[in-house]
């Protein structure tokens, strides 16, 4: 795997933030809600309804929200996203949260699904701040998952084979996953404390498992950001070659899912 300094990173970051809207029905088909029991937990913490979802997408997060009583506002960066929640019924605003103009709006609460990694932590936290009610609270919230050891080990092997150069891989054990996505709701917690604006620190988990055959896993790939960086060659080689992995293992599989979630309270 190539060694890449921070503006290769950051340029990389940008090219996959911005990948994800050419598959938007695909994302929204293939991608797990969240845990009845986090939303829940969200919605009796907040001093409030009104919700801000950062990097909304297609509305999954926005859309459970709604349906247990939220006001949400989604902002999203990109525009075929942003359209498709729109269809969905989101009230949606077009833009990179970081520089979102709020007109002066306050909330009681504002989430990331599986997005705050694609904003700038300083200047999010700053953003962040100034939308919030006090005693508001931000929530992230991350899925964390991974293969049966042979699968994972399987996609491993095709991706080192078809795309040796990539920067990224998609094949990772559970515990490593979990250990690094830990690791980052930590240091998204410090980010937050450090500006002095928030407090009470916590972080949230929950564990479960869902079931996914061939076919099903192979629409789920087609949305995880590395297959942005593969040509169409070497994608067909990878789809094929993890399908062939899964078959052989049954043709289906179920996979560990850990949903983590760290939220702060508004000082």
């Amino acid at each position: 795997m190539p060694n890449l300094d921070d503006e290769a990173y950051k340029k990389l970051g940008e090219q996959l933030a911005g990948s994800f809207g050419a598959e938007a029905a695909r994302y929204d088909r293939t991608r797990p809600p969240y845990p009845a029991e986090l939303v829940e937990r969200i919605i009796s913490t907040s001093p409030g309804p009104r919700v801000v979802d950062v990097g909304c997408g297609t509305g999954k997060l926005s859309r459970q929200l709604r349906a247990a009583g939220c006001e949400v506002l989604g902002v999203e960066h990109d525009d075929l996203m942003a359209g498709f929640a729109r269809e969905t019924g989101v009230t949606v605003e077009v833009s990179k949260f970081e520089t979102w103009d709020p007109a002066g709006r306050e909330f009681d609460a504002v989430v990331a699904g599986q997005s705050w990694h694609w904003v700038d932590a300083e200047a999010g936290a700053r953003q962040v701040a100034r939308v919030l009610r006090p005693g508001g609270i931000f929530v992230a919230l991350w899925h964390v998952f991974a293969t049966p050891d042979p699968i994972s080990q399987a996609v491993a092997d095709v991706y080192e084979k078809v795309a040796p150069e990539a920067p990224l891989r998609v094949a990772h054990t559970h515990e490593k996953a979990v250990a690094s996505y830990s690791a980052g709701c930590k240091r998204t917690a410090e980010g937050f404390i450090a500006t002095g604006e928030f407090g009470n620190p916590t972080e949230w988990s929950v564990q479960w498992d869902r079931t996914y055959t061939t076919a099903e896993y192979l629409d789920l790939i087609l949305t995880m950001s590395p297959m942005a960086l593969l040509t169409e060659e070497q994608l067909t080689k990878l789809l094929d070659g993890v399908g062939a992995a899964i078959d052989a293992y049954g043709g289906s599989f179920t996979s560990t899912y850990e949903t983590l979630a760290v939220a702060v309270t508004r000082n």
